[in-house]
């Protein structure tokens, strides 16, 4: 019997031992147990504040067609935007399918409440109504510093890139567009000839200089300034057609506003006459006209981007 009862608690013992050891053994791990969750937002910081958007935000308003030609690169879906004045490579956007939220200066605020967007993208022309547009949702202010076009522009794109995890896709295009600048740069560092930056306008015509809206050219491009005193302004400095003969630019880039909003107007007869014949950059056929759907309603953007180096090496 005391054998008996000896066995019997060995037993006993080593089931409690085993119990014990199984309580101990490490448990399988769920597969995303040390996987951080995914943010469901992203916080932006731009010049007018901080906004939380919603990570790959799928109702997206457009008030800037910089931006807007910047997500049709990536194959970002966009829901509405101002219809008015859309520039031609640009005009699937015309569709019905798309929200009509006015025009850039003037958005339609009903129908931009109504859409219920995850998100609103704007820029200088909407600025002062920047209360307005994050009332109804997150609202992104996105510009251009001209006195430091590549470094805004590549935050601006960092911005898009991050909204929208296109981050890789970015990196590409940002390499593709430093690429075409340096092409460019090497070129314009070997010669001497001096540019003007002319907008044409209903018959009238500002210029532009470094620093200034369309001062890329010089600051980022690498065209030495005909004229270096150039008042910085958002719409140029008024100037004269026996300003630009005295100025007497080797190359002169016309941005022609006039053919981007004024319904098939030119600017070229009025700023193609007997004083500007005169200059050295119509003598050479260095008169070169920019397409201003790029460069007046859409800069800032990648396709526009590259399409305005395109455009400037004309010059060359």
């Amino acid at each position: 019997m005391r054998k008996i009862t000896m066995t019997l608690m060995l037993v006993a013992l080593m089931a409690v031992l085993v119990a014990c050891g199984g309580k101990n053994e490490k448990q399988p791990e769920s597969p995303n147990a040390d996987k951080p969750e995914e943010a469901k937002t992203i916080v932006v910081k731009h010049e007018l504040g901080e906004t939380e958007v919603p990570k790959n935000p799928g109702k997206v308003a457009v008030f800037d067609f910089g931006t807007l030609d910047t997500l049709d690169e990536l194959g970002v879906e966009v829901a509405g935007l101002p219809q008015a004045n859309v520039p031609g490579y640009l005009s699937k956007y015309e569709d019905e399918k798309y929200e009509n939220l006015g025009s850039l200066k003037e958005p339609d605020f009903e129908v931009i409440h109504a859409m219920k967007p995850d998100v609103i993208f704007i820029s200088g022309r909407q600025r002062d109504l920047y209360d307005q547009f994050s009332e109804i949702a997150p609202t992104i202010f996105i510009a251009v510093d001209t006195a430091n076009y590549m470094e805004s522009f590549k935050t601006n794109m960092g911005i898009i890139a991050d909204v929208f995890d296109k981050k890789d896709e970015m990196k590409d295009e940002l390499a593709e567009v430093d690429k075409q600048v340096a092409s460019i740069k090497e070129k314009t560092s070997s010669i001497d000839s001096k540019a003007l930056i002319i907008l044409g306008s209903e018959g009238k015509v500002s210029a532009f200089g470094p620093k200034s809206r369309f001062g890329l050219v010089h600051d980022v491009f690498g065209f030495k300034p005909a004229d270096e005193k150039i008042e910085i302004s958002t719409h140029g400095q008024n100037v004269t057609f026996e300003y630009i003969l005295e100025t007497n630019p080797d190359v002169m880039f016309v941005v022609d506003r006039d053919a981007a909003i004024g319904g098939g107007a030119s600017a070229k007869d009025s700023i193609e006459n007997e004083l500007v014949k005169k200059t050295n950059a119509y003598k050479n056929g260095k008169v070169v006209y920019l397409n201003a759907e790029y460069w007046y309603l859409s800069g800032g953007g990648l396709q526009s981007m590259k399409e305005m180096i395109k455009e400037v090496e004309e010059g060359l």
